[in-house]
């Protein structure tokens, strides 16, 4: 086997190992699942039960518009007689199927690493050491927390060719799925395989940092996701009326509700409907996902845990924090509101089931709460994103931005033009209510995305804010900059602006300083890590 950390192998019998930070199946585990003989855990044997319930409700739901359809043709009882027999045929398949994963899939957390053996007929052995397990989140569904279940994720925060480094128990009792977060994450300084584990600065500051308050759902409904989930409601009532062919008698029945009304009322009075079913979506959303929302810190890590009947626990430990975002989307904002995201390495991509992102480590909630837990989470007196005093950028980069809000608004409203030449008069009407809506909003867009323009330099942080729809102020610690990049287009350095990004491990790798003055961006850059840029400036 080799010892390459990012290599797949095949040993003879066809067995596939991920090498994943230097595998070895020799060690003696300990902690939990070391109990007893060689200390290889199984899975919760209950996942059986929980595949054949899941997928009962999978069968019955592709099943009655399936009935439906069928029956349209022929007889009720000859339809049932061919769906019923495949849809128990189904369920019996997926449960035999996940008997076999569990059987053939067992875990083990020893001294120097967590180790997964599973698969069916290609069996694969993961492997992560301890000492570079930056993640134990945990997850149940509401099936899951009806047996009382979770999903384990153990990661590095890693990338490799595969994919990030993570291996996934799924499911254990909720018991054993918080014993292994405390053992792998919370370590103490002559902890498992004698590593220094992450230190607390000030034991006082530990417990509970933010909790929910019911009063932050009402910025649930100021988002830009509202007329998307009123205008996706619309579409679910029109695929469901289409596997009961029954769209014609829908849009018949609407059609009779506005009999007499012109066709301009009727689109306003239908998007005022959306939005109305976008407004009780979002808050059922904001339930869902942030219910029982606590921020709690705990021997050097930051834990959040949320949600109403899926369950979420997520750990990021201090020592890859590298600052926060206060993040202002518009609406949010002009409620006075911002929510706060972590800058971490080794953060979980948003590639599940999940709505939101991992490094959210508070909803939108009063500015003044998100400052004080920003400055919190960093441990500081205030928070760099609200002590900094953000210098301006130059009047060139309000034209660029008025040019850029003007020309989306032309194009889009072009589009509505040739399409109402092309099909129908009703584009025309909706180009001129764009161009009346669209002329004065692309003007203030343009001139809030000036004046949120800024950065500076605060204590061991350098601030930088950009974008008027979603407001960014992101303070990153200056040790955590490992490089600069220096973007300057044709038309930039004709007015002498340029685009500095910050590169990092942790985040989306970068983080931008939008339309600088040329000189004063590359000044900030020498003075906020001098070694990196000095090499390049010229007296």
């Amino acid at each position: 086997m080799t010892n390459d950390p990012n290599v797949t192998t095949t040993d003879p019998v066809g067995t596939t190992t991920d090498d994943t930070c230097a595998t070895t199946t020799s060690d003696v585990a300990d902690g939990v699942g070391g109990a007893e003989g060689d200390g290889w855990e199984s899975l919760d044997r209950r996942t059986v039960v929980v595949t054949a319930i899941l997928m009962s409700g999978v069968a019955i739901g592709a099943a009655v518009p399936t009935v439906a359809g069928i029956s349209s043709g022929t007889s009720m009882s000859v339809a049932l007689a061919w769906v019923v027999p495949a849809g128990l045929l189904v369920i019996a398949a997926s449960a035999a199927a996940d008997y076999l994963r569990w059987r053939k899939t067992r875990y083990r957390i020893g001294r120097e690493r967590a180790e997964l053996h599973s698969g069916i007929l290609l069996i694969r052995r993961r492997s992560l050491a301890r000492e570079r397990i930056r993640s134990v989140d945990l997850t149940a569904n509401p099936l899951l927390r009806i047996f009382g279940l979770v999903a384990v994720k153990i990661g590095t925060g890693e990338k490799t060719e595969a994919g990030e480094s993570t291996l996934t128990l799924n499911p254990l009792t909720r018991h054993t799925g918080e014993q292994l977060r405390r053992e792998l994450l919370i370590r103490e300084p002559n902890g498992p395989s004698g590593q220094s584990g992450p230190s607390d600065p000030n034991p006082k500051e530990e417990g509970t940092l933010a909790r929910l308050d019911p009063a932050w759902i009402q910025y649930a409904p100021i988002s830009f996701l509202v007329p998307a989930l009123g205008l996706g409601a619309g579409g679910v009532v029109m695929q469901v009326a289409q596997w009961f062919n029954a769209q014609a008698a829908v849009v018949g029945w609407v059609g009779d509700r506005f009999e007499g009304v012109g066709l301009v009322p009727m689109i306003l009075i239908l998007l005022a409907i959306a939005m109305i079913v976008g407004v009780i979506a979002s808050l059922a959303l904001f339930v869902e996902l942030w219910w029982n929302y606590r921020l709690d810190r705990e021997h050097g890590t930051l834990r959040v845990t949320r949600g109403l009947t899926t369950t979420r626990s997520i750990s990021i430990e201090e020592r890859r924090l590298r600052g926060v975002d206060v993040v202002e989307p518009l609406g949010v904002r002009l409620a006075g509101a911002a929510r706060v995201d972590a800058v971490a390495t080794g953060m979980t991509q948003k590639k599940d089931d999940d709505k939101t992102d991992h490094k959210t480590l508070l909803p939108a909630a009063p500015k003044a709460i998100a400052d004080r837990l920003a400055a919190d989470v960093l441990r500081e007196e205030v928070s760099p994103t609200e002590a900094a005093r953000l210098i301006g950028h130059p009047r060139a980069a309000y034209g660029r931005r008025l040019r850029w809000a003007y020309g989306s608004a032309a194009a889009f409203i072009a589009v509505l033009l040739i399409l109402g030449l092309w099909l129908t008069p009703v584009f025309l009407h909706l180009a001129w209510i764009a161009a009346v809506v669209l002329a004065p909003t692309a003007f203030l867009l343009a001139r809030d995305a000036y004046r949120s323009l800024g950065h500076a330099l605060s204590g061991d942080y350098l601030v930088a804010r950009s974008g008027t729809v979603r407001r960014s102020t992101v303070a990153l610690q200056r040790d955590g900059v490992i490089g600069w990049t220096i973007k300057q287009s044709v038309f930039q350095r004709r007015a002498g602006l340029l685009t500095l990004t910050a590169t990092t491990a942790a985040g989306p790798g970068g983080y931008s300083v939008y339309d600088a003055a040329a000189g004063e961006g590359l000044l900030f850059a020498r003075e906020a890590v001098p070694e990196l840029l000095e090499p390049f400036l010229r007296e």
